[in-house]
């Protein structure tokens, strides 16, 4: 199986940033080794980056893809972005459900699944993310937390072929802390059950939360990892290209 490294910028980069990490990419892409590429930049980057990875011929290896989309393919809907305009300027995937938005927007599960209903409809790859918080890990309610936004944020018609899902335990995003091996391959087992259980297909589960070149061999060789969903790693060419390296195939 062919691991996913996706990388999400956030609100992070400037254009001469796109381009200096674009030629560091195209330097090092044979680190990489059979690895599925995928970069979330900003949608302000997005064409710049499409441009810069075509121009530096490799855009067949990094594929772009959003970090999140409007359920609307149009409309008056001030300051979103939809599912279609990212396709229309080269995204392949797009990230929905982040803890980020979860929390910082207010977003529930039924807006997450219809945003990833909105991306399948428009042709993308649906990263449909879950996690728990450091309260409900503490509370052991992880596997029920799970459970529940699973059911709920992930869309209908869901294969292997249109919608990823990216387990990020919310207390792990950006502190530098991570669960054990043993921890990471009980949830992603649970997961996979779970899903099991409503698709037919066997759905990618990628890890995410303070994946790094020191811990991505470890990470990624738990079984049921099929990958990683990188933050602040990925925003430095060389590291995410660490991070690919690590990654089985």
């Amino acid at each position: 199986m062919v691991m996913l490294i996706a990388g999400n910028w956030k609100m992070n980069g400037l254009a001469a940033d796109a381009a200096e990490q674009v030629r560091a990419l195209a330097d090092g892409i044979g680190r990489a080794g059979g690895a599925e590429l995928l970069i979330c930049p900003p949608a302000t980057l997005i064409p710049i980056m499409a441009r810069a990875l075509e121009e530096a011929g490799i855009r067949d290896r990094v594929a772009l893809g959003g970090q999140d989309c409007h359920i609307a393919e149009k409309g008056a809907h001030t300051g979103d972005i939809s599912a279609w305009m990212l396709k229309d300027i080269g995204c392949s995937h797009v990230i929905v459900g982040h803890s980020e938005r979860r929390i910082d927007h207010g977003e529930d599960d039924d807006l997450i699944r219809a945003k990833a209903e909105a991306a399948l409809e428009a042709g993308l790859v649906a990263i449909v993310c879950i996690g728990e918080t450091e309260a409900q890990r503490q509370a052991e309610e992880t596997e029920l937390v799970l459970s529940h936004q699973l059911r709920g944020s992930m869309p209908s018609g869901a294969t292997r072929e249109n919608a990823v899902i990216a387990y990020e335990p919310v207390w792990a995003i950006g502190t530098g802390h991570t669960p054990t091996a043993e921890d990471v391959a009980h949830v992603h087992r649970h997961i996979r059950t779970v899903a099991e259980d409503f698709f037919p297909d066997d759905l990618r589960i990628l890890y995410g939360g303070s994946v790094k070149p020191d811990n991505a061999g470890a990470l990624l060789a738990v079984d049921g990892v099929d990958g990683a969903l990188v933050g602040g790693a990925s925003l430095k060419a060389e590291d995410f290209l660490a991070i690919a390296a690590a990654a089985k195939v």
